[in-house]
C-alpha cells in the first residue's frame, strides 16, 4: 500500500519540501478588510503545486520594517475563507502578518485528486507556507510562528515538531487522535475497517483509471458522509457553509490517510514554546491533555476554558463564536509576543 500512496502523490508533487525554494508571487492588490487589517491574495509553491493564500497586514503597516508572522490553519476539508481566515484576520489586528491559505487539493490551490484529505501532505504545506513567509522582506525570519484550530492544530503541531523555523505554536480546540480515538467517531473497529477497505479500493481505482470516488462532506441524512450529524457550522451559510467550501465532495481514498495518522508521536519532538487552548466540551479533551504532557519542552501552557456544552459541541464555537475566538486570539497573541 505504501507504493500506491507514493504513486498517487507523484503527479502533483514534484519537489522535495526540504530542497525546493518557495516562489513568492503576489496575485492581488492590497485591499482593506476593516480599519485595522489589509489583505492581498498571494501564491506560493508546495512540492510543485501552486497554493493560493490570503496575506493579512496589521494597521499602520510600514514596508520599511519587519514584522512577526504566523501561518494559520483551519479544520479538515476547509478553505481559507472559513476559520483560518477569521483567525488570520483577528491575529493581524494584534500586529502580526498572517497567512491563511488553501491546502493542496482544496479551494483555489492546485493539487489532485481534488478534496483528498491527507494530514501528512498538509503538514508539508505548512512547512512551505513558512518558507514563503521567510522569503518576504516585511517578515522577520526569526519570528515566524504557527496557529491551528481543530485539525489545523494537528497539521501545525506535526510540522512544528519537524521544522525548527516555527519558533512558537498556539492551538485552539485541537483535533488529535490515535487508533483508539478514531473508533469513537467512525463506528468502532468495524466502522474504521470498512472505511479503510473502501479507501484502499478507491486508491486502486484512481491509480488504474483516474476516477475519484466521492461521498458528501457533511450530511444530516446520509450516514456515509465524512461528517454525519447536525453540525450547524458546516450546514449554516451564515457560518461555515459558504460557497467557497464543498459540502458534497470528500474523496473516499482520504479515509486511509486520515484514520491512520497518529499525531501523538510528534509531541516529544516538539521543542518550540507551545500554547494549547481547549475545553472539556471540545473534541477529545483528554487527547489534548495527553499531547500536552508529551511535548518535549517545559516552555508550554495549557489554557482550559469553561463551558456547559458537552463534548464535542463546544468545538464548533471555536470556529467563529465571539467568546471563544476572542479569548483564543487574546491568549495566542500574548503567547506569540513573548515567545518569538
Amino acid at each position: 500500500m505504501k507504493k500506491l500512496i507514493i504513486g498517487l502523490a507523484i503527479p502533483a508533487l514534484f519537489l522535495n519540501c526540504e530542497q525546493q525554494q518557495s516562489h513568492n508571487n503576489e496575485t492581488g492588490s492590497q485591499e482593506s478588510i476593516n480599519e485595522q487589517v489589509e489583505m492581498k491574495k498571494v501564491n506560493f509553491n508546495s512540492e510543485g503545486a501552486n497554493l493560493v493564500g490570503n496575506l493579512f497586514y496589521p494597521a499602520g503597516f510600514d514596508e520599511t520594517k519587519t514584522y512577526p508572522a504566523l501561518v494559520v490553519s483551519g479544520s479538515w476539508t476547509t478553505v481559507k475563507e472559513q476559520m483560518a481566515g477569521l483567525y488570520a484576520e483577528k491575529l493581524a489586528e494584534e500586529g502580526f502578518i498572517t497567512l491563511a491559505f488553501d491546502f493542496r487539493n482544496y479551494g483555489e490551490s492546485e493539487g489532485e485528486p481534488r478534496f483528498y484529505e491527507s494530514p501528512e501532505l498538509k503538514k508539508v504545506d505548512v512547512k512551505n507556507a513558512v518558507s514563503y513567509l521567510e522569503g518576504l522582506p516585511e517578515v522577520d525570519p526569526d519570528k515566524i510562528g504557527a496557529f491551528g484550530v481543530c485539525a489545523g492544530a494537528m497539521y501545525t503541531l506535526m510540522a512544528a515538531s519537524e521544522d525548527k523555523r516555527i519558533r512558537s505554536v498556539a492551538t485552539a480546540a485541537s483535533w488529535l487522535h490515535d487508533a483508539d480515538a478514531v473508533k469513537l467517531f467512525y463506528g468502532g473497529e468495524e466502522g474504521v475497517n470498512q472505511k479503510l477497505k473502501a479507501a484502499r479500493k478507491a486508491k486502486e481505482e484512481y491509480a488504474a483509471n483516474g476516477t475519484v470516488e466521492y461521498i458528501p462532506t457533511i450530511s444530516t441524512e446520509d450516514p456515509t458522509a465524512a461528517m454525519y450529524g447536525p453540525y450547524d457550522y458546516y450546514l449554516n451559510p451564515e457560518r461555515g457553509g459558504i460557497p467557497q467550501w464543498s459540502n458534497d465532495k470528500f474523496a473516499v481514498m482520504s479515509w486511509e490517510d486520515w484514520l491512520t495518522t497518529d499525531p501523538m508521536n510528534s509531541a516529544p519532538n516538539l521543542t518550540a514554546p507551545t500554547l494549547m487552548i481547549h475545553s472539556d466540551g471540545a473534541v477529545l479533551p483528554q487527547y489534548t491533555k495527553n499531547y500536552f504532557e508529551l511535548i518535549g519542552t517545559d516552555d508550554k501552557k495549557l489554557h482550559w476554558m469553561e463551558t456547559d456544552l458537552e463534548s464535542p459541541y463546544h468545538q464548533f464555537n471555536y470556529y467563529d463564536q465571539e467568546l471563544e475566538v476572542s479569548e483564543s486570539v487574546s491568549e495566542a497573541s500574548k503567547w506569540f509576543r513573548t515567545k518569538m
